[in-house]
């Protein structure tokens, strides 16, 4: 079997290798040229565990290329899947379809046979039905079908995500019943070796589909920002957020997942997503209130970690210096997109602060957005080194393993601010720091 995977970024390229570790034949269209080029020499220009031995044995296998020519990949390829960016568009936060229709009429252009034409960018509710226009408009002699197939990957465990998935969710024209069995055949054999796992696979309406992304995302958000006011919440009244998340977590109707509290989210995902499902929203008339406010909550949740690390220097940073432990907006990733290290290092900068900052791979990706001056360290420790304040931002593991005594005797003075509570308390306190944590007495 063949397929086709339009863009190289990190969706595309995760689902590629896997489609190929599955034996499937996938030609990556990538037109990047520094991308492209990485690619090409088995170089990942992004990181995630495990893509870097999972596309160097495909690529040796000869089941995963990469190449510039859609024309040249999709010829003869029975699903072509869309995977291009869709960013927010600049004033109202809605998914910027540029990519996506500049690439539904390159396909329209190459297409041989009967072929499936998969979104699996994060795309608004009726954007699998304009494709379908576009290619229509283009070449109406073409045979194909489109669906939607929306992507669940979390950064750090994509692959594990990819291979082993809860669920795939597969959207087709359910309108014409005859044409979306025939699409439902070609994907039900692209998934074919998920059957000897645990995936359910759900076929849905095309629109169905598309919303189910957004909503999964914006509710995962909604439970972040649930657990960040509780927090604060917590330590008005001297309760434990973790011993709260705990016991609301053990209801099997809530989960424990997403209940750790911190500075905000951040990513490629539920930013841009819950800002295009409120605008999506919008223009149906039916306003999400929730996802609204918790897109509000989130900003402010930001907006306000400047101030508690001030507060627990006394009241302001000016001349102080501030190290910090992670930049990224999670751990296994060197994303830097709406990481909540960008709007609170301005603010501290702008407030007097001297930035010392080290993150075990996202420096490189932050440095043009974060303050000029920052100073960046080779290890955690020298992050400490005459530190007045240590701010944990990011809970990489290698953090956890700092002892309390190494950070006194390399601290100037000995405050500790950590956002992601890694750190158990009484320890810190015992080695004669001063340590605040998040919504824990």
């Amino acid at each position: 079997m063949r397929i086709a995977m339009i863009g190289g970024g990190y969706v595309g390229l995760v689902s590629g290798a896997c489609f190929a570790e599955f034996g499937i034949h996938v030609s990556v269209v990538e037109t990047n040229p520094a991308r492209l080029s990485a690619l090409r020499e088995g170089r990942i220009p992004i990181y995630e565990p495990g893509l870097d031995s999972l596309v160097a044995s495909n690529s040796q296998a000869g089941r995963l290329t990469f190449g510039d020519d859609i024309a040249q990949a999709v010829a003869g390829a029975e699903a072509v899947f869309i995977a291009v960016g869709t960013p927010p568009r600049n004033g109202d936060g809605a998914a910027d379809l540029q990519y996506v229709h500049a690439a539904a009429r390159q396909i329209a252009q190459a297409i041989t046979g009967y072929t499936v034409i998969v979104t699996k960018s994060t795309v608004p509710v009726g954007t699998s039905r304009r494709i379908a226009e576009i290619i229509r408009t283009t070449r109406p002699e073409v045979d194909f079908d489109v669906a939607s197939n929306p992507e669940f990957l979390r950064e750090g465990s994509a692959i594990g995500d990819f291979m082993r998935p809860e669920r795939v969710i597969i959207g087709l024209d359910q309108k014409q019943p005859e044409r979306a069995s025939r699409a439902e055949a070609v994907l039900r054999q692209v998934y074919r070796p998920l059957s000897s796992t645990d995936a359910t696979l759900l076929f849905t309406g095309l629109e169905t589909a598309e919303l189910t992304k957004y909503a999964s995302n914006s509710f995962l958000a909604m439970k972040i920002s649930f657990i960040n006011e509780m927090a604060d919440l917590c330590e008005k009244l001297g309760a434990d957020v973790h011993q709260l998340a705990k016991g609301m977590g053990l209801d099997s109707r809530i989960g424990r997942e997403f209940l750790q509290p911190g500075p905000g989210y951040g990513g490629s995902c539920f930013p841009k997503d819950t800002l295009a499902l409120s605008r999506i929203a919008q223009e149906a008339q039916s306003a999400s209130r929730l996802v609204e406010t918790t897109v509000q909550v989130n900003e402010a949740r930001k907006a306000g970690m400047a101030g508690r690390i001030a507060a627990a220097c006394g009241g302001s940073v000016a001349g102080k210096t501030v190290g910090v432990l992670g930049l990224t907006f999670k751990p296994e990733t060197d994303d830097m997109r709406e990481s909540a290290s960008i709007p609170i290092l301005h603010r501290l900068a702008e407030a007097g602060a001297q930035i010392k900052a080290f993150d075990p791979v996202g420096m490189d990706a932050a440095k043009p957005l974060l303050p000029e001056g920052v100073e960046y360290c080779t290890d955690a420790l020298s992050v400490a080194d005459g530190a007045d304040v240590l701010v944990v931002l990011t809970e990489w593991n290698i953090f956890r393993a700092l002892a309390p005594e190494a950070l006194v005797a390399r601290m100037r003075h000995g405050v500790v601010v950590d956002l992601r509570n890694i750190f158990d308390p009484a320890a810190m306190r015992a080695a004669g720091l001063q340590y605040q944590s998040v919504g824990r007495p």
